[in-house]
């Protein structure tokens, strides 16, 4: 990506602050670069890390040794070349289309039972914590995962039939041996980029104060805090990155994607991700001790934490209005909480002290037996899910060319999103799944101007 397609599509800011998603931080793109935009008011110095960041965000890294020795080191096991494989465009990713293709922005998380405190689950004895299906000349790739589906049929309140999709993963081609019997799975998109400065200037005080695990108020929603291990601090904080909340920061989240995804080892995370059979995978050359430099990886995770917000669009459209209504009275809001506020950000104005507009609030939730992966992740359990932020969601579909939603993508639109909810929304769904077909219809056109 060029210094020159951050203007684009870059148009006027709504007049009224309703539109200002990420506040301060928003910007009025509304072109396939919307996600890709830096947030306002960077100094020069700050651009320039900004776009540096980018640089490695998106380019490729490849085999060592090489000549390009600031990108060598791929793998030696690995799912992506370049941290945009999986969040091409800063969007979201999606499952294999047709089902028969490789697992491109999508990956599956490997454990066995039992809890480790600092990893928030014991990784499969051959395989890890994750399934890689690539790797450089002389390694096996791990394995190869096929997803089929089976088709759910529905129907809403006023007898209009509706479909779902349940996917099924198999895992086929292993090469270091047979899984572990009680393997857990956990299939993940790779959820988009936008506002993650934001979410993580939120104050964690701020993030308890919205949580009820007892449930004391009695509306039925109980979110809880996932507890989880911070590698730099060597402590446990409040988790808000990943879709079971697993991650504390933006630098953690950046760091531990580098080595699972691509190979590439850091000062945070210095060892290479080979399990003790794979003896290729341990033998094979690297690209350096550590494989990105401090200086490199700050400025990727500095790019990563200033990416904005894009503005909502049509928010005085009177199906957008009455769809906001209905977000309110479905109680999609209980957990999708429309407004919070960051604390002071050191050297980023723009971050902090925002009254922002991401819909979450990056609570674990129990969404029902329907979404559970059956795998538990630091606190949260099979059955409970982060609640992701819906800024942006709008927008997928022009960024990323599709419509798949849910942490496996297997609901193909808003709609079927919607119709998964369980456990703890289950009451929203049901008041989604009674409403006249005019309502719902306004309830998906708000969400698409988010």
């Amino acid at each position: 990506m060029t210094a020159g397609l951050f203007v684009l599509g870059a148009g006027a800011l709504p007049a009224t602050r309703k539109g200002l998603s990420g506040g301060e931080a928003t910007v009025g793109a509304t072109s396939r670069q919307a996600f890709g935009q830096p947030i306002p008011c960077l100094s020069s110095p700050q651009q320039t890390q900004f776009f540096v960041g980018n640089s490695f965000f998106n380019r490729n890294w490849v085999v060592a040794p090489s000549s390009t020795q600031a990108r060598d080191g791929l793998g030696p096991l690995f799912n992506a070349r370049s941290c945009s494989t999986c969040h091409r465009l800063d969007g979201r990713g999606r499952p294999p289309d047709p089902p028969g293709e490789p697992m491109v922005s999508m990956l599956l998380r490997l454990s066995i039972p039992g809890h480790d405190p600092r990893t928030g689950v014991v990784p499969e004895p051959r395989y890890g914590d994750q399934l890689n299906g690539l790797a450089i000349p002389g390694v096996e790739p791990e394995g190869r995962v096929t997803i089929t589906y089976e088709e759910i049929a529905g129907q809403f309140a006023g007898g209009e039939p509706y479909h779902l999709r349940r996917p099924t993963y198999t895992i086929g081609d292993l090469r270091y041996g047979p899984l572990h019997p009680e393997v857990g799975l956990s299939p993940r998109t790779a959820p988009f980029m936008i506002g993650l400065g934001l979410l993580e200037a939120i104050p964690e005080r701020a993030l308890l104060a919205l949580a009820d695990p007892e449930d004391r108020d009695g509306d039925g929603i109980s979110g809880r805090p996932n507890r989880v291990w911070d590698w730099t601090q060597q402590r446990q904080v409040v988790g808000r990155f990943g879709w079971k909340a697993n991650q504390p920061t933006v630098a953690q989240q950046t760091t531990g994607a580098f080595l699972g995804d691509i190979g590439i080892t850091s000062a945070l995370f210095p060892r290479e991700n080979c399990t003790a059979v794979q003896a290729s995978c341990t033998a094979a050359p690297t690209g350096g001790q550590p494989e990105i430099s401090p200086e490199l990886l700050a400025q990727v995770i500095f790019y990563s934490r200033t990416l904005a917000v894009p503005a909502r669009r049509d928010v005085d459209h009177v199906a957008v209005q009455r769809g906001e209504e209905l977000f309110a009275q479905t109680q999609c809001g209980k957990c999708h909480i429309p407004t919070l506020r960051t604390g002071p950000v050191d050297g980023l104005p723009t971050l902090s002290h925002q009254t922002i507009h991401p819909y979450t609030d990056l609570l674990l939730h129990d969404m029902g037996a329907g979404l559970s992966d059956g795998r538990s992740d630091f606190d949260a359990t099979g059955r409970e899910w982060r609640t992701p932020p819906l800024w942006g969601i709008g927008l997928v579909v022009k960024v990323n060319g599709h419509t798949n939603f849910l942490h496996d993508g297997r609901a193909r639109n808003l709609a079927e999103a919607v119709l998964w909810h369980g456990g703890e929304a289950e009451t929203a769904r049901e008041h989604f799944r009674h409403l006249p077909r005019p309502d719902r219809d306004a309830l998906i056109r708000f969400l698409e101007s988010l």
